[in-house]
Order: C-alpha cells, then structure tokens, then sequence
C-alpha cells in the first residue's frame, strides 16, 4: 500500500502537460506550418519536376519546430539545415555499406544523433531523414548521396527560408536571440539586477547538473526567472504604490522661466531635476543638472555647454519624459531605476498635471522600510 501513491504519480505523468500558450501562437504555428510545407512542396516540385523522391516526409516534423516552438534551439537555422543535411549523408553511407536494412536503419539513427550532438545542430526530424536515406525504398537508393542535396537540403533551405519570412512578418524573434539590454552608462559593468541573486555561473552549474538536454536556450531561462521573480515582488510589495513613497510638495519650474532661475531653484533646495509645467500643473518637460552641460558642436569642433547660448528652460528641457501614476505599484518602477538609468520621475493625474515626484532616494528608502533591503524584516 505503501507504493500507491509512487504509482498513481507515475500515471498522473502521462496526462497531458498544460501548454502557456495563446491563441494567437496556436494560430500562427498551425497557418505558419500549412503555408511552409504547401511552399516548400510547390517549390520543390518546380526546382526537381517529377523526380522521385521530390519531397520527403520529415519536412512535417521540421514545420512543426519552425513554426510552432519557433523559439526553441532545435529549431533555430543551423538546426535544420546541418542537422537533416548530416543525417541525410550517414543515412546514405550507411544504406551502401550495410544495404537497405533494420541494422543499418539503426546505426543511421545513432550515428545521426552522435554527429548532430557533435555540430551543435541537434533537428529532432533529422533522426527521421537518416531511416528515410535507408529504408525510403529504390528511388531514394538510386539517388545515392545525391539525396542530401536533392531534395534533403533543398527542402532544408526552403523550409528555413519560409519560415524566416513568416516568423519575421509576425513579428517573431527568429533566428530566436535574446532582447538586447541597452546599458545606459555603456560600459562593461553587468547592470545592477544582475549583481545580485543568481548570476550566469549558478545558471550554469544548475543546468550542468540536470544530466539531461533541455529544450530552451540559457537566455530564455535567465529571462524567464528574472520575470518570475519580477512578479513574485509584485505580490509581496504590490500594495505599495507610487502615492506612497512619492513627494507630494514638488519643485518645478516654467519652459520660459530663465536658466539662472532653474539654477538657482536647483541649488537651493539641493535637488538634480526640476519637472517643467504650465501654469496649471501640465506636464511639459524636464530639466536636470545633467541638461545644463550637454554641448553642441562649435564651429571650433569644441563642445560649448548648453547654458552659454541657450536662454529658457524649454531650449535644454527634455520633452519625453517617462512618468508614474499615483496608484501604480512601486515595484513597477525598480527595473527603470536600476537598469534603465532613470533618477528622478514626475507623478502625474489623469489630467497630466504633476502632483509629486520619485527619486531614487524614494524607491531604496521605500525597498528598506518594505523588507527588500532590511536584514530584520527580510527573514
């Protein structure tokens, strides 16, 4: 009775796994798979005519990959093309040194998997390609090594080139390559998310000790815990919003106020940023310590500092300005002001008028008092 319960996870085991997947990535791998095979026979009926074999069956298994899990690292270009046009060629070499039989079908498929290990090319449907140069009857026997030119490879490319078009026109990463992380100081520092927690050598020693293959890149990984771990602090410092941690009584200053005046208000009350208003509140820019010394090119080819030719705060103030509402979560804000570079941002209203103002002395203050950043309360 003991072992029931061992058993009853074991079968629960075979029921389907659900799949995180939209609609939308349903309908596009189900019309991306269609219009690859419909395009990769067509094509391949023109370019061969009635040559036998002029399209194969594994094509099915690589539209599955390339257009459904577009993303994964079995479906990525040097995937399909090294992997079915390596097995396509031990395919061949085993059918004439061994005959058209279950044991060279065999070592087809293992010889197969070995090479595609070896070239980092690993294409599920390439094990299928290898029994296909086997056992795929006189007309693919005849073609000799000429079947992984005609029509493994050919297909291959058609395939891959469809799918380019397709992935890319429904705006899909693919070839699949992490988002790009702009470092806003450009330097070769890691941004500061990622000097804490968990860094690419836990990542790697975690997947070295998984003693299996996992089909998702390093990135994609490291992308995903960071998110989980994004909304994790989303439900344990969601209650905190921005009305909470902002300062309500802000200094600002007018787009047609002086720059001596924007000085002055500056040094006075010992803040880096003022946000720049009409006379109601609205919302019309920034202007910062960092805005006063950004040059423009003399005709010396010296850098002359903004505030020795401009005159009004709206000639340096920056117009697009990255905003919060007051009853958004604080945690919102962390990834701006950690990676993003952010400093200082206005609180605005519905009617885009600025009722207060988060600095990055607001947010690390905010995270201590919280628990993030205070050994006392974190336990």
């Amino acid at each position: 009775m003991r072992h029931v319960p061992v058993v009853l996870s074991w079968l629960r085991s075979f029921l389907p796994a659900p799949l995180t997947v939209g609609r939308r990535e349903i309908w596009l791998a189900c019309i991306g798979a269609g219009l690859g095979l419909l395009g990769t026979e067509w094509l391949s009926h023109q370019v061969l005519g009635s040559a036998n074999p002029w399209f194969i069956a594994p094509m099915g298994a690589s539209a599955v990959l390339l257009f459904a899990v577009p993303a994964s690292p079995l479906a990525q270009p040097w995937s399909i093309v090294g992997g079915n046009l390596v097995s396509a060629l031990i395919g061949v070499s085993c059918a004439l040194w061994l005959g058209p039989n279950g044991l060279a079908a065999g070592l087809a498929g293992a010889l197969a998997i070995s090479a595609m290990f070896a070239l980092r090319c690993l294409h599920p449907p390439g094990g299928a390609v290898a029994l296909t140069a086997v056992l795929g009857g006189p007309a693919v026997n005849q073609l000799g090594y000429g079947f992984a030119l005609w029509p493994v490879a050919a297909n291959s490319c058609l395939m891959l080139l469809l799918a380019l078009l397709f992935n890319n026109l429904m705006q899909r990463r693919y070839p699949h390559q992490p988002p790009p992380q702009a470092h806003p100081h450009r330097t070769t520092d890691p941004l500061p998310s990622a000097r804490l927690g968990f860094t690419q050598d836990d990542l790697d020693a975690a997947l070295s000790g998984q003693h299996e293959l996992l089909d998702i890149s390093k990135d994609d990984l490291e992308e995903i815990l960071t998110r989980a771990q994004l909304h994790a602090s989303r439900r344990k410092w969601g209650d905190v919003s921005c009305r909470d941690i902002m300062s309500h009584d802000v200094v600002h200053i007018g787009p047609r106020d002086s720059l001596d005046a924007a000085w002055g208000r500056l040094a006075k009350h010992k803040v880096k940023a003022l946000p720049v208003t009409l006379e109601d509140g609205t919302l019309v820019g920034i202007v910062s310590l960092h805005d006063f010394f950004i040059g423009h090119s003399a005709p010396t080819s010296r850098m002359v500092p903004a505030m020795s030719t401009a005159r009004y705060v709206e000639d340096i103030m920056t117009s697009k300005v990255r905003v919060a509402r007051p009853e958004q979560p604080m945690v919102d804000l962390v990834g701006l002001f950690s990676d993003g570079g952010l400093h200082h941002m206005p609180v605005i209203d519905a009617q885009q008028r600025v009722i207060g103002m988060i600095t990055q002395s607001d947010l690390v203050a905010a995270l201590f008092k919280t628990g993030i950043g205070n050994p006392a309360t974190a336990a």
